[in-house]
């Protein structure tokens, strides 16, 4: 277990309009300095199919496409204990602070990749922010029974608040 700081910023504009949250940054992600940063996680491939884009590869593609269209990401998690990129093995959690962006962009709906993400979400933001997430399936590779058309088919919901 290492005790670890949330290294990336997070990504919105002032036309965001719906917020992904992620739990806490793999490693992969961590050494990427960018969302989703290891190669066999599946969110790029699923959210630019549901967008009708080609799959981005660089960390300026994957921005351009989140800006262009209005979706804002970050994680649950600002700093926590974890072992590796284990979602199980995340203790002391502390919650990031989604006021920057709820009073920058108009957010109209949140959503959360995966259980960890959500739980934590239910726990620490929801009572603050008031509003209400919904839960994603994991994009994560540890998330194998997942397929990607089945991940698409259920992250299709993410289209009718763009």
């Amino acid at each position: 277990m290492e005790h670890l700081e949330h290294p990336i910023p997070p990504l919105y504009d002032a036309d965001s309009r719906i917020l992904i949250l992620g739990s806490f940054p793999s490693r992969a992600s961590r050494q990427a300095a960018f969302f989703y940063g290891h190669p066999q996680n599946r969110f790029w491939k699923t959210v630019s199919a549901l967008l009708g884009c080609d799959c981005p590869t660089t960390v300026e593609e994957k921005a351009a496409m989140m800006h262009t269209h209005h979706i804002a990401l970050w994680d649950t998690i600002a700093s926590c204990d974890i072992e590796l990129s284990s979602d199980a093995s995340i203790q002391n959690a502390v919650a990031n602070d989604l006021s920057p962006i709820l009073q920058a962009a108009d957010i109209q709906a949140i959503f959360c990749n995966g259980a960890a993400s959500y739980d934590l979400y239910c726990k620490y933001q929801q009572p603050v922010t008031g509003i209400k997430a919904v839960k994603l399936p994991s994009t994560s590779p540890a998330n194998a029974a997942w397929s990607v058309e089945r991940l698409k088919s259920s992250w299709s919901q993410i289209l009718s608040h763009l």
